[in-house]
């Protein structure tokens, strides 16, 4: 096993010559990291939306208050052929998505099918729109405060549970609902399960579009507050190519052996390709904590 400082030192085994060119591609300066990882072999086989029949699928929009005014879409998904009221699992986005993300472009109408099919207890998916606040207070947005505030009420109209729920989310939408499954607690969230999540050891490397200034980093930062996760089993997937890799292992370590928590480190860049080759095991690791 690779140790933290061979980590944080291995690009300085490449030459003289290209080095600042790779270390600019690799911490997203220049464009092309994906597309260099995966000339290099590096980022493993791409997940593919499975061929099978969606359940039905529910879409609306509101104008949220939180997040200023902002009309926003959602989409309810239910495996097919199940009736009655469903446990609840809320997956936000990365950035630049939005709702449609996740039934579209990752196929979570299809993997749900998919997962029911082979045995995994039935629930339903909600999706939601959360813009590129980073699904905290920012920029006079608060996306998490309209996923509890707002949409939760709204979905329970549609005969799912919304007492207790888990959650899901990629890249940005990773770190969000790490720190929504924190705020709500133990009480109310019943798993967790992320794909690299979006984030930074500290304030000095941090997304300006997520955070302005280091006191906002350090008021919603998730580091150091594992603890807020107490009780609730927690599943985090990264790949080694992803840039946000070295501080998501770091948070990983930082819980204590005590806490409920599933990690993989395998091959695999921060793209869709990877989400996708991941959900399966997220989808069948939720639908374990919502049986519980």
């Amino acid at each position: 096993m690779l140790s933290r400082r061979t980590l944080l030192t291995a690009p300085l085994a490449v030459g003289v010559g290209g080095a600042a060119v790779f270390a600019g591609v690799q911490e997203g300066v220049l464009p092309g990291r994906a597309r260099m990882h995966r000339a290099l072999g590096w980022t493993g086989a791409d997940g593919t939306i499975p061929d099978v029949a969606p359940g039905p699928i529910i879409s609306g929009s509101f104008v949220s208050a939180a997040r200023g005014g902002v009309r926003t879409g959602w989409s309810l998904i239910r495996p097919p052929r199940v009736a009655g009221k469903l446990p609840l699992v809320v997956t936000l986005h990365g950035r630049g998505g939005d709702h449609r993300t996740f039934v579209h472009e990752l196929g979570g109408p299809q993997f749900l099918a998919q997962a029911v099919s082979r045995g995994v207890a039935p629930y339903a998916i909600a999706s939601v729109d959360g813009g590129e606040s980073y699904w905290h207070p920012h920029h006079g947005q608060d996306a998490g405060a309209m996923v509890t505030e707002e949409l939760l009420p709204l979905l329970a109209e549609h005969d799912v549970e919304t007492r207790t729920l888990g959650f899901h989310g990629w890249s940005m939408g990773g770190y969000g609902a790490l720190r929504l499954a924190g705020l709500l607690g133990s009480r109310r969230v019943r798993g967790v399960a992320v794909a690299s999540p979006a984030l930074w050891v500290d304030a000095s490397g941090v997304s300006p579009a997520g955070f302005s200034s280091a006191a906002e980093y350090d008021r919603y930062s998730v580091f150091d507050r594992q603890s807020d996760l107490a009780g609730i089993p927690v599943r985090v997937d990264i790949g080694r190519e992803d840039p946000f890799y070295v501080a998501v292992r770091r948070y990983v370590a930082g819980f204590p052996a005590s806490a409920h928590v599933r990690s993989t480190f395998e091959e695999g860049a921060h793209e869709a390709g990877y989400w996708r080759r991941m959900l399966p095991a997220e989808l069948a690791f939720l639908g374990s904590t919502l049986a519980g």
